[in-house]
């Protein structure tokens, strides 16, 4: 999750506090040895509760009644990552200047200016109604909230996690709407990302042949989550382009409006998700696999742990914040998520009758607004508050309040899927408990938002998957730019019908896989807006269809695995083009050890290093004279690296090969050389440091929430990268790797780069990310009672009971 924010100065600890024996960072200091033994009494529990923390600090949790199970993993995750879980929450209530401090037009306070405009709090009001509503979620929230806060009530400040005595504040209390606000984050990562505003100026500058061209639906390379032979029978898509489109709204003279940069979740937020079946398995039983890519950060996203009820049995990591297990498995299947990528986020030019904003225009008449006003309080400073407009369309995100943001004086509501009450939890709850395939089905079916490819295996030997999420049925290029918001034409007219999710189960080729490429070719009767690429989810399943006899240790070095079949596409390519007599020896040096790369991106190779810097500068210098990038400083949206590869694959006379800026006739080769000549300097640069090889080039760190370097791990020597199954860039990458082959006895193996322990002074906080590094994976005890508590090497055994 990406919520990393520098200190201030104005965050230094009262010092004396924050060094005294008694209750400063001395007492969170823990070292292996340390017990952690617990007899608790609660009003709040239902019967008894046995909690075995074995060698690694993993909670293998037994209960009674099932509710209790929730009520001791919110004490868990308050006792090992209580400031994690709500420094989270107030990113994602816009309340980091309450702990952080801010200045006027300070990133903090803009940051949660942002969020309240978002409308993230809306959000999570709007699914706490429907969580609520609901018997299970609402049983499991309420004693997940009541075991964090028997926690919490009983920490004295001497214990106090070391982050609140850095910052000087207090934990406080938690409660169900901060557990909505946690997974309403995670909608924001999965299904916020959007460029119409770069999109939007983009148009401007270009005609609509050439927009296409540069900004292509589809790849030639594509090979889709659901494959051919799992037919779609769906009726046309009935949601008509509105009259006058052409000229209103995709009418590409247009003068473009002036928009700046706004912060927004990373790009290649997805994952890597396969289940195989049992015919293609040495064991004849399916394996399933997947390592969700996301940011970094210590303390991890994950909390690895086993939930054990009666009829009850999950093991897998869980979010702390959150009841249940997210992505794992039980007795009978197991389960992963990748990430939709779909479009759910739009945005309306709005028209108000004057500057107090009390009318707006839409379908020919003034509407009332409503408004919330949301205080921001700013640590040692007056509040703030945003009065935020509320239309039909959504929340206005951006108008005269928001100066910062916008340069053109208008107004833009926003519409996202995110803000429709909704109840995901109750799918992973469900998923927890299933049995076989009628169960996984009957789990994933009201999932809404962020949508995700959900896949499955069970023991009766059944691999399915579907991507499945409640997703806006549009016309082609529908919210790809900003719409007119004055009336009903660009609304959303409805949602794609839920028949056409489709599932694949148990397909012929032996094999299901996910790594966020498109989820179905073209000729899908929808518009699939979003962002895709195509290259993991190309080299997964070539592998897979080559493969026989599969074994755990086979799915592992896969998941490990920095083959670059991107660059290897590309390369060929780029050998064809270059003129070498046109290079300095000192250039050739580097093509030469280009040219004799293995397009693996292993740590040691300076092949990536080379490649990357080239193939970035040579679509920097194909596409800037189009995009006017040495005009103006507007941002637009970049080309994809598939556009450019398959471009010069169909074309020897790319037509953006031509600088039109120049009286000459540029040619492909041309832009290759100069491309190359470009990035000479920073490779030279870079071997002058020692870091030419790739993993120093890439400068890969696992870092601290708040960005301390003292708390974080920094110069992790990595292969990986974009386009690499092993998708480890600079801070972003496999979060979780996880392995389940489901076998009589289930066969598990997993792995995060972090430790259970959110404490830094502690012997766990960091203590699995050198196995992770190396590809290693640690063995998961999905384990009977009986069987735990005769290990030797328990690190604790806490007891809860009821008053």
């Amino acid at each position: 999750m990406d919520m990393q924010l520098p200190l201030k100065g104005s965050k230094t600890p009262r010092l004396g506090y924050f060094l005294s024996p008694a209750t400063g960072f001395w007492q969170n200091a823990e070292n292996v040895s340390s017990n952690f033994d617990l007899h608790l009494q609660s009003g709040q529990l239902h019967g008894k509760a046995e909690v075995y923390l074995d060698d690694r600090l993993v909670p293998h949790v037994y209960a009674q009644q099932e509710n209790d199970v929730y009520f001791v993993q919110g004490y868990l995750h308050a006792k090992f990552r209580l400031w994690q879980m709500e420094f989270q929450t107030h990113a994602a209530a816009g309340r980091l200047s309450e702990v952080l401090g801010a200045g006027k037009n300070d990133a903090i306070l803009n940051h949660d200016k942002m969020f309240r405009r978002l409308g993230m709090v809306y959000a999570a009001e709007n699914s706490l109604k429907a969580m609520e509503a609901d018997t299970l979620t609402k049983n499991a929230c309420d004693a997940y909230t009541a075991g964090v806060n028997a926690y919490v009530s009983a920490l004295k400040e001497a214990d106090y996690p070391l982050e609140y005595k850095i910052l000087n504040y207090k934990p406080e209390p938690w409660s169900n709407l901060k557990t909505a606000l946690f997974l309403k984050y995670m909608s924001y990562e999965l299904a916020g990302f959007e460029q119409d505003f770069e999109n939007t100026n983009a148009r401007s500058l270009l005609s609509k042949e050439v927009f296409e061209k540069i900004y292509p639906y589809g790849q030639d390379s594509l090979d889709p989550v659901i494959s051919g032979e799992v037919p779609i029978a769906l009726p046309a898509n009935n949601v008509q382009r509105p009259a006058g489109a052409d000229s209103a709204y995709l009418h590409f003279a247009e003068p473009t409006r002036a928009i700046d940069s706004i912060m927004k979740p990373n790009k290649n937020n997805g994952s890597n998700n396969w289940a195989v079946h049992g015919s293609k398995t040495k064991s004849g039983r399916p394996i399933l696999c997947n390592d969700p890519h996301l940011s970094l950060n210590l303390p991890s996203l994950w909390y690895e742990m086993q939930l054990s009820a009666p009829g009850y049995n999950a093991y897998g990591v869980s979010f702390p914040g959150a009841p249940a297990i997210i992505i794992g498995f039980n007795d009978s299947c197991a389960f992963g998520v990748t990430n939709a990528e779909r479009d759910v986020r739009d945005y309306y030019e709005t028209t108000f009758k004057d500057s107090t904003m009390q009318e707006y225009r839409y379908n020919g008449a003034w509407q009332k607004t409503t408004f919330r006003d949301e205080i921001i309080r700013i640590k040692d400073a007056a509040s703030d508050t945003e009065h935020i407009a509320m239309t039909v369309m959504g929340p206005v995100m951006y108008d005269k309040h928001f100066p910062d943001i916008l340069q053109s004086g208008k107004a833009y509501a926003c519409r996202w899927k995110a803000h429709d009450a909704s109840n995901e939890l109750r799918s992973f709850i469900l998923l927890d408990k299933a049995k076989g395939y009628n169960d996984y089905i009957d789990a994933t079916a009201t999932f809404q938002c962020p949508g995700q490819n959900m896949a499955f295996a069970s023991k009766s030997g059944e691999i399915a998957i579907r991507q499945q999420g409640q997703f806006p049925a549009k016309w082609r290029r529908q919210g790809d730019f900003v719409m007119p918001g004055e009336d009903s034409s660009y609304a959303w007219q409805g949602n794609i019908p839920e028949q056409a999710n489709a599932v694949m189960l148990n397909p012929g080729r032996g094999f299901i896989s996910s790594a966020n490429q498109y989820p179905y070719d073209t000729t899908y009767p929808y518009y699939l807006g979003g962002v895709y690429q195509p290259y993991r989810g190309l080299i997964i399943n070539r592998k897979l269809a080559s493969m026989n006899n599969i074994t755990v240790e086979d799915m592992q070095h896969m998941q490990t695995d920095n083959y670059n079949v991107f660059a290897a596409m590309a390369k060929p390519v780029l050998l064809h083009y270059m003129n070498e007599s046109a290079l300095s020896a000192k250039e050739l040096r580097y093509w030469n050890q280009l040219k004799q790369w293995n397009t693996r991106n292993d740590a040691d190779e300076t092949g990536p290093t080379i490649f990357t810097s080239f193939w970035d500068s040579l679509k920097l210098f194909v596409y800037r004279d189009e995009l006017h990038l040495q005009k103006h400083s507007l941002p637009v949206t970049e080309p994809e690296a598939s556009t450019l590869l398959e471009g010069l694959l169909k074309d020897s006379a790319y037509v953006f090969a031509d600088d039109i800026t120049t009286p000459e006739k540029e040619t492909v080769t041309d832009m290759v050389v100069k491309a190359f000549k470009s990035v000479a300097p920073v490779l030279q640069a870079a071997e002058e440091k020692n870091e030419l090889v790739w993993g120093r080039f890439k400068k890969s760190r696992i870092t601290h929430l708040l960005r301390l370097p003292a708390l974080s791990r920094t110069g992790l020597f990595s292969g990986g990268g974009t386009n690499v199954i092993n998708a480890f860039t600079e801070t972003h990458g496999p979060s979780w790797r996880m392995v389940v082959e489901l076998t009589d006895e289930t066969n598990a193996w997993g792995v995060y780069p972090g430790g259970q322990s959110g404490n830094p002074g502690s012997a766990y906080y960091d203590n699995f990310i050198n196995e992770w590094l190396d590809g290693k994976y640690y063995k998961l005890q999905n384990v009977k009672k009986e069987a735990i508590e005769k290990q030797e090497a328990l690190k604790g055994v806490m007891v809860f009971e009821k008053a």
